[in-house]
């Protein structure tokens, strides 16, 4: 496969793991409004943590419960999820080295993928601390386990076209 054709695949991949990450952080702004509208779709508006069905229904009336409460008693407890926001946009940003100059700026995936990779003990250990459904870890830590794969193709990638760009120069 030639060069062109392996950035042209290689874009397509690390382009989809930006916007990802970029919606990621986009959506953890309006966290309370997202989820009075889950809720309200899924039929569960009128419900309290006590009267939902149990299973994932009685989780997220009790998420949308915390954030009501705690948004009402102490809105400034929301700037940390802003943060967590702000942090995944700018993640984002870094990615845009590589997908320009992809052999140069390699690093940033590999730091990508330690990202990932602490996904998985921060979940673990921190969500039972914070008392997180262990189904709930689990999809957490399918995040860094699914951030995984578009960044390790990448780097396969990234080495087949530096190994192209070498054997060019020769």
């Amino acid at each position: 496969m030639n060069c062109a054709s392996l950035l042209v695949r290689y874009r397509l991949v690390l382009g989809f793991f930006i916007i990802a990450l970029a919606l990621s952080g986009i959506t953890a702004f309006p966290l309370q409004h997202e989820l009075d509208w889950l809720t309200s779709l899924l039929g569960l508006k009128d419900m309290t943590p006590i009267t939902a069905p149990e299973g994932l229904d009685r989780w997220l009336v009790t998420v949308r419960e915390g954030l009501r409460d705690t948004n009402l008693k102490y809105p400034w407890l929301a700037y940390g999820t802003d943060w967590l926001a702000f942090a995944h946009l700018m993640l984002a940003i870094f990615f845009i080295g590589p997908f320009v100059k992809p052999v140069r700026n390699v690093w940033v995936l590999w730091a990508g993928l330690l990202a990932c990779g602490f996904v998985l003990p921060l979940a673990l250990i921190c969500g039972p601390i914070r008392g997180i459904p262990f189904g709930w870890r689990l999809i957490d830590c399918s995040f860094g386990v699914f951030g995984c794969v578009p960044l390790f193709y990448c780097l396969t990638l990234t080495r087949r076209m530096e190994v192209a760009q070498e054997s060019k120069s020769i």
